[in-house]
């Protein structure tokens, strides 16, 4: 077995393989650049190398110096965790050069699976189906336009190298082409170092499910179940869960042969996924086509542990050690179900805008990798709830590497516990200092078409098309959030006639409140035995000092956690996938509350504004120029993906104030319109 690891990568990934490594007695190496200098995966290696400048480029996808720090180091072996190198097989054949192990396949089945328009030609020779399409590289523009023709409409464009929903757009019409062909290229060569781009056509109704694969070096290759993947933003994943609710028994077995045939065609061993597109139009569960292989471990790993019991860091570091497979297919199993959602820096109120900044406050609901380096790995987590970070309090989410903040997985007996578990640990999590995501995924475990299990990934585009606004509110939760905006409002009033010593009697927490939540308002009166809403009784048990920025309570039975921040009319209380801007005014008053003069907000509407900070790739108009509608004005790059930023309304180009490759700040404005 090894003796160290050096890990070339960075974050929870870097994390989480310390935290396998330690548990088999295997010393770490942690590499890292000027941003990650204090991060906690640093902090939790046996040792830390620098290797460069913040971006990526100058330093995590920089070969020569990974390997340069595992001989420093003396490390033996490398594990390259997923994104970065961990995919290029010219890092793999260097390591081998140098008498470094790779954690992870064999090169030539990188070189095979890792050519998204090579492994397409070879999953055809194996008999594999795959989706319909052109076999080949698009030379440009007009050449992807006659190519999606003749394919038929809608298409998907793909960077062949890319992954992780980089380098892709959906094209419906030529004009789509036209607009985000070079845009694909250019994502493809600035994430993957390639700019060449297949076309393929796109399956209706679809549902992104993949299987997970494991091989040792002794011919042993099996499946471990698959993964649903279709809940997709700008085809990115947001929720995986295992197993899917819409395979069954025999799906699965001829999926799952079907994906190790294609990995022994490679020679395949290490971790790998085979990802699959299925037609959920087909009752029969039988049309489903070969997209990809995926030579690395995935994002979405956690929850084929939690549903197997196997750990496939540990598993994919002793099959690279030379151990075989000590599981056979039929001791594979599946206990229980397991839900992941990616806790993204990103702002689903502001159109999912990326969201850069330090995390003023970070309270996972449970200890992540990074607060808890001594407790013994386990795949299902406390009670059923895992969370996979790699930041902390006070650190910073940077606009060189991916949003995601953490990875929430939690696992049930059921689907719906496993929903329900996540629910209740997304309203555990407190995060200030910048935009996530929290709300959002709260609201699709909610979501009535989420728990049918009735799932595409056109999921989100066809459930939220006007944008997000919050979860929905019952006029039950509304009922109980007043009696706990009650209690807070009577326990603050309380503790502000104390501290100025105004009370000449026994206090008595006693108070009767106006509190309006959205376009409802509920009278809530407390005294020191009862607490009533609109004149019911409410059974309401919590714990609540003034400072609190959660609060746990449990009104009528019911478990409730309630982020809070004080405003100037009351309390902003967030809770269920959604933010309740709550007025609180002593009953005594409230009648005033309809005198209050709203204030109009400024029409911004004729400045293009950069809505993160980012590149300003491209600017497709100057001054004088007349712009419609929908009209494509300028592109902004933040983390690694492209924005198209467009016209609101029809107008013309009054003023230009940046230029194409200037670094621009949020706000910042671009040019006006009159």
């Amino acid at each position: 077995m090894f003796k160290k690891i050096l890990i070339a990568n960075r974050g929870e990934i870097a994390c989480r393989v310390i935290k396998t490594a330690r548990r088999m007695g295997i010393a770490t190496v942690a590499v890292y650049s000027d941003a990650d200098a204090r991060a906690p995966f640093v902090q939790m290696a046996d040792e830390a190398v620098h290797i460069g400048p913040s971006p990526a480029a100058q330093s995590y996808l920089i070969a020569d110096k990974i390997i340069a720090a595992a001989k420093q180091t003396g490390a033996d072996a490398v594990h390259p965790g997923y994104g970065f190198l961990s995919e290029r097989t010219s890092f793999a054949e260097a390591l081998a050069a140098d008498g470094i192990a790779f954690v992870g396949p064999p090169v030539n089945a990188i070189a095979a699976m890792g050519d998204k328009i090579e492994s397409k030609k070879l999953a055809l020779k194996a008999g594999v189906n795959v989706v319909p399409g052109f076999v080949g590289e698009i030379d440009d523009t007009e050449h992807a336009v006659r190519i999606s023709a003749e394919i038929g409409y809608p298409v998907m464009m793909k960077a062949s190298a890319g992954g992780g929903g980089k380098g892709m757009r959906l094209a419906y019409s030529e004009q789509d082409v036209r607009e985000g062909f070079e845009a694909v290229k250019r994502e493809g060569l600035n994430s993957f170092g390639d700019d060449r781009v297949f076309i393929e056509k796109f399956i209706l109704n679809p549902r992104h499910i993949e299987i997970q694969i494991l091989g040792d070096q002794h011919g042993n290759i099996l499946y471990l179940n698959e993964r649903e993947c279709s809940i997709q933003r700008r085809h990115q994943k947001v929720v995986e869960e295992a197993p899917s609710p819409f395979v069954t028994p025999k799906m699965r077995q001829a999926m799952g042969e079907q994906c190790v045939a294609l990995a022994r065609a490679v020679g395949y061993y290490s971790a790998g996924t085979v990802e699959l597109i299925v037609s959920g139009a087909d009752p029969s569960g039988e049309s489903f086509y070969f997209l990809e292989m995926n030579t690395r471990l995935q994002v979405e790993h956690p929850v084929t542990e939690a549903i197997t019991g196997i750990d496939l860091v540990e598993q994919m570091i002793r099959v690279a050690a030379g151990e075989k497979l000590e599981i056979t297919q039929a001791q594979v199993k599946i206990d229980g179900w397991a839900i992941e959602n990616r806790v993204y820096a990103e702002d689903p109120y502001r159109g999912f805008l990326p969201s850069t900044g330090r995390l003023v406050r970070y309270r996972p609901p449970v200890p992540g990798w990074a607060d808890d380096d001594t407790s013994v790995y386990t795949g299902r987590g406390v009670g059923g709830v895992r969370v996979d970070d790699g930041v902390m309090e006070g650190g910073e989410v940077s606009m060189f590497y991916d949003p995601m903040i953490a990875k929430l997985v939690t696992w049930g007996a059921t689907r719906d516990e496993a929903a329900d578990k996540q629910i209740a640990a997304l309203d555990g999590f407190e995060i200030d200092g910048l935009g996530h995501n929290i709300d959002f995924v709260s609201a699709i475990m909610q979501h009535p078409r989420f728990r049918s299990g009735e799932l595409t990934t056109g999921f989100i585009a066809e459930e939220y098309p006007d944008g997000f606004h919050g979860a929905a509110t019952s006029p039950e939760l509304a009922a109980k959030l007043a009696a706990v905006a009650g209690f807070i409002a009577t326990a603050r009033d309380d503790r502000a006639r104390r501290v100025d010593d105004q009370l000449a009697h026994e206090l008595s927490p006693t108070g009767e409140w106006s509190v309006k939540i959205g376009d409802t308002r509920h009278e809530v009166a407390l005294d020191e035995d009862d607490i009533s809403v609109d004149g019911a009784a409410v059974d309401l048990a919590m714990e609540y000092t003034p400072g609190d920025r959660l609060v746990h309570a449990e009104v009528d039975g019911e478990a409730l956690s309630v982020r809070i921040e004080p405003t100037r009319m009351g309390l902003k209380m967030t809770t269920r996938g959604h933010i309740h801007q709550v007025e609180l005014l002593p009953s005594r008053v409230a009648a005033l509350a309809g005198h209050m003069i709203a204030k109009i907000p400024p029409d911004l509407s004729k400045f293009l504004i950069c809505p993160m900070p980012g590149l300003l790739v491209a600017l497709h108009v100057k001054v004088g120029d007349k712009v419609e509608a929908g009209q494509p004005l300028a592109v902004v790059e933040a983390m690694k993906m492209e924005n198209i930023l467009r016209a609101e309304k029809s107008a013309t180009v009054k003023t230009v104030n940046a230029a194409a490759g200037e670094s621009l700040a949020v706000d910042a404005v671009i040019l006006e319109l009159e």
